[in-house]
């Protein structure tokens, strides 16, 4: 909790202020991803970690926030998640990444994502979530750590998500960025909807697996429909060319599956008290 509580006092802050500079929200960012680090089973691989960072980097380094220094990480965990901090540090689980299967889905949820960071949706997130802690409820979020009896005691999860929803509103604006995003660098971006119908069907079978997802990102029919209607206005359903998937994508899909099994929780990962 020490590490913790040394950022309390930078997002009091800016929570205090009536907006946050740009140099603010990298420094939050910046440390934020230091808590996260020490609590998330980051995954260490080369090969692994180039992959998300060079398909990241060529997303984000064409969008108007392009000036960042951004940061991609996959998260060792089935549970399918994936979360933006602010100044362009993006993380996502390997159970995303299993459940995709063509690279134009991983590339709309890097594009979406990224479009939370430049609407700064990512900085409001961490404002509201600055009096429990982001690190232990991204932690939360992310993972099923505190899942554990202790950790729901700690921590009032209920069922709820850690790091609050995105608002409707949020999300929609972010599926808009992860269009123009992705169309940018020439993938297809129907891999948006095609992966939100993907998870909505694994809802339907494996709910626990998916449940992080539906918490943070709320998702329903209707907005599948709005993610293609978005396509069909920037004409991108007519472009011949784009890219759905690429040969490399299924070595780097079997890489992060033979992964490692994600590490039980440690102490301090049950939650604030443990």
């Amino acid at each position: 909790m020490k590490r913790i509580a040394a950022i309390v006092p930078l997002l009091a802050m800016a929570v205090g202020a009536c907006s946050v500079s740009p140099d603010q929200e990298k420094q939050m960012g910046e440390q934020t991803a230091h808590e996260v680090a020490a609590r998330l089973p980051i995954v260490d691989d080369p090969y692994i970690d180039s992959y998300i960072n060079e398909l990241g980097d060529t997303i984000a380094g064409r969008t108007s926030r392009s000036d960042l220094q951004w940061h991609f990480y996959i998260v060792n965990s089935h549970q399918v998640n994936a979360f933006a901090l602010p100044g362009g540090y993006i993380y996502v689980n390997r159970g995303l990444i299993e459940s995709a299967d063509r690279a134009d889905e991983l590339a709309g949820v890097l594009g979406h994502e990224i479009g939370h960071v430049i609407l700064r949706h990512s900085v409001k997130q961490m404002q509201q979530e600055q009096k429990l802690g982001v690190a232990a409820t991204l932690a939360c979020t992310l993972t099923n750590i505190c899942k554990s009896g202790l950790g729901e005691a700690a921590i009032n999860i209920g069922g709820s998500a850690m790091i609050s929803r995105y608002s409707r509103k949020d999300e929609l604006e972010a599926d808009s960025e992860a269009v123009e995003n992705v169309l940018r660098v020439n993938f297809d971006p129907e891999g948006i909807p095609a992966l939100f119908e993907v998870l909505m069907e694994q809802r339907k079978t494996e709910p626990t697996i998916v449940d992080g997802w539906f918490s943070t990102h709320p998702l329903e029919e209707s907005r599948i429909q709005q993610a293609r209607r978005l396509i069909a206005a920037k004409g991108a359903d007519n472009v011949a060319g784009l890219v759905q998937n690429i040969p490399s994508y299924a070595a780097f899909r079997k890489a992060v599956s033979s992964l490692p099994e994600p590490p039980p929780p440690s102490p301090d990962q049950q939650g604030p008290g443990q």
